[in-house]
């Protein structure tokens, strides 16, 4: 949680629920995230999470179906990868970007969706489309990548839906590659199985885990997920739009009883002005709260160097 308010002093963003003009206390970000006396678990929403070595998914009250926005881009980038295997340090075959990518694109952006730049005849490699879609969270890439692995957007959703029966995952049914559509519904629980199966692809989880990469029409792009590098966060994906709420599924490295543990969790229906922060703050108390400890910020650090914007730009980031 500290580490979210380090970060936000350094970038100057406002408190959520508060005024434009009003800028954030410390007060109010600790109040982000609280969760009942005696409990892990955020006040709002629902979550879930497992530790290294558990086989069963540690799940809080109210899971239910619910919209996750981006947080379904997980699953479109793990099944890119099965079907496309990548190696460490291979690029992949190259998709070549059309017409119909453009005017897709171009619709996209009319509807404020968080989009990435792109141009007609632009070739990606698929290491370059999946950092699209996973870093900045290019909904327009999303669609690029279903249409190439799939054929059709409704064959690649049809392929969504099996791998999330095959993984038990009851409360989930997608509608759409990139979490757009508000019908594309999980719980927590559901999404902590595949992010798990995800994170133990390692080119998936050294994508997430990249602060930034350079695309050859849109330029430098950026990672949501400004708690990356700090206090043990190493991934996943955040989420958000006005049905999701705040969304966050992450990976976090910590010490519990002297023994290093990986925390792997999911965050959904965070209220609060910005939601991607609603999202990284309920995170990041909740992984406070697991390991039995408040970490401190290490401010030196936060001054030294500049994390990732909390925004993509656009919807559901």
């Amino acid at each position: 949680m500290l580490a979210v308010i380090a970060i936000l002093a350094a970038l100057g963003y406002q408190s959520l629920g508060s005024s434009p003009s009003r800028a954030a206390s410390p007060s109010d970000l600790l109040r982000i995230g609280e969760a009942p006396p005696g409990t892990v678990w955020p006040a709002h929403g629902q979550a879930a999470f497992i530790e290294t070595g558990q086989s069963r998914v540690q799940a809080g009250p109210n899971q239910h179906a619910a919209p996750i926005a981006s947080v379904a881009k997980v699953m479109t980038a793990y099944l890119v990868l099965r079907d496309h295997p990548l190696r460490p340090g291979q690029s992949g075959p190259t998709i070549v970007l059309t017409e119909a990518d453009a005017a897709d694109t171009d619709r996209r952006r009319g509807r404020e969706e968080s989009v990435v730049s792109i141009s007609v005849g632009e070739h990606l490699t698929e290491l370059q489309a999946l950092q699209a879609l996973l870093l900045p969270s290019g909904n327009n890439i999303a669609m690029v990548l279903a249409r190439w692995d799939a054929g059709s957007a409704g064959r690649f959703v049809a392929r969504m839906n099996v791998a999330a029966r095959s993984s038990g995952m009851i409360h989930t049914r997608y509608t759409d590659p990139s979490g757009y559509d508000d019908a594309t519904v999980s719980s927590a629980a559901d999404q902590v199985r595949i992010v798990e199966r995800a994170m133990s692809v390692p080119v998936f989880a050294s994508i997430v885990a990249t602060p930034s990469a350079t695309l050859p029409v849109a330029g430098t792009v950026h990672n949501t997920n400004a708690l990356l590098g700090h206090d043990g966060f190493v991934g996943v994906k955040t989420g958000s739009d006005d049905a999701a709420g705040g969304c966050f599924a992450f990976r976090a490295v910590s010490w519990i009883h002297g023994k290093r543990t990986t925390i792997t969790g999911v965050v959904l229906g965070q209220p609060g002005h910005d939601r991607i922060l609603a999202g990284l703050a309920a995170a990041d108390a909740m992984v406070d709260r697991i390991t039995g400890h408040r970490r401190r910020p290490r401010l030196h650090t936060r001054r030294s160097g500049r994390a990732p914007p909390l925004t993509a730009g656009g919807a559901a980031p």
